[in-house]
């Protein structure tokens, strides 16, 4: 790590990609296979894969494109790959020795995923924390990469376990219930609650300082050229499109931005990108999601340019009491209330 808190881009180990063939893929070809299953690459691309040695099937380097059969075993081992720097400081924000939670910076992947394997929260807990006796800490959920604020870790798998299904509840009963006012949660999911804060392009919401709008629009899967399909606004009119419900507030006005708070009792896909552009005011300098929450056609879910935070938890704990957690301020500047 270098001094200034940034892991400095560098050369991984590579991955081995595993997959199992089951009936609905009887027949294809390798190449035709992975070129449905991993959309970032196309078919010629993995026929190049296959002439350099990298595939194999049930353990045997494959030679040429051959057709699947039910219960075959493919194996891909990506080359290594260059990670590009990332932060890697942060601050501890509630430690009790097994639940850990941390105020993650901006920039930083949670877990293994895309371009990123060891430039992750998971790898970096995982280092710092080996050999310590309680355990090491890892992720309950994930946060986007260039989300900052409360993740929230924990090092026993009982606590992993039990908070998991915390953030299971409150998703589900506020999909049954639906926001109660001022964002709260609904009485079912009053064990966990969170908050998160953004910056929004400036007068594009018909608020006052205080105002809230609940959002109720379903997130979908649609076509996207660069990656076959994407999250997006959707209709609900598709098999496969999601219920989904926020409740934003409007905390400060100004000319370069509107600060905003998010509530969610649903855990959609990029859910607060989404709501926030399909009601016409995406978060300011979002490459991705525009007015109406429609996918941008030459950009991605990874790149970055907004301010989206996870500022506040309220958590239930059985015979701990309530346990209320706020990330220190970050984004362009803070509500005054």
């Amino acid at each position: 790590m270098t001094a200034e808190g940034w892991l400095p881009r560098a050369r991984n180990d590579g991955w081995s990609y595993r997959d199992r063939i089951d009936a609905r893929s009887h027949g294809l070809l390798v190449t035709a296979f992975y070129a449905g299953r991993y959309r970032h690459s196309a078919q010629q691309e993995w026929q190049r894969r296959l002439d350099a040695g990298e595939i194999q099937c049930n353990g045997q380097r494959l030679l040429a494109d051959v057709a699947l059969v039910a219960g075959d075993r493919l194996a891909w081992q990506r080359p290594p790959w260059w990670e590009e720097a990332v932060p890697a400081r942060w601050a501890v924000v509630h430690d009790d020795g097994d639940l850990l939670v941390i105020d993650k910076p901006a920039g930083l992947p949670v877990l293994p995923a895309g371009g990123w394997l060891e430039h992750t929260v998971l790898q970096l807990l995982q280092r710092r924390h080996q050999g310590d006796p309680a355990g090491i800490p890892r992720p309950v959920h994930r946060l986007g990469r260039f989300t900052s604020g409360l993740l929230v870790c924990a090092r026993r798998p009982a606590t992993r376990a039990w908070l998991s299904a915390r953030l299971r509840e409150s998703t589900a009963a506020g999909l049954d219930r639906g926001m109660a006012p001022g964002g709260a949660a609904p009485a079912a999911a009053a064990g966990c609650r969170k908050l998160y804060r953004a910056l929004l392009v400036p007068a594009a919401l018909a608020l006052a300082p205080g105002e809230s709008l609940p959002i109720s629009t379903p997130i979908g899967r649609r076509p996207h050229p660069e990656l076959g399909q994407l999250w997006c606004a959707a209709d609900g009119s598709q098999a496969g499109d999601l219920a989904a419900h926020s409740q934003l507030t409007l905390l400060e006005r100004h000319g370069e931005a509107d600060l905003v708070q998010v509530a969610i009792a649903s855990g959609r896909p990029h859910q607060i990108r989404i709501h926030c552009a399909a009601v016409g005011a995406p978060l300011l300098g979002d490459p991705l999601y525009g007015p109406g929450g429609s996918a941008a056609a030459t950009a991605r879910p990874g790149d970055g340019g907004y301010q989206l935070q996870a500022w506040r938890l309220e958590l239930q704990r059985p015979g701990a009491g309530r346990l209320v957690l706020e990330a220190p301020a970050a984004l362009g500047w803070t509500a005054n209330a």
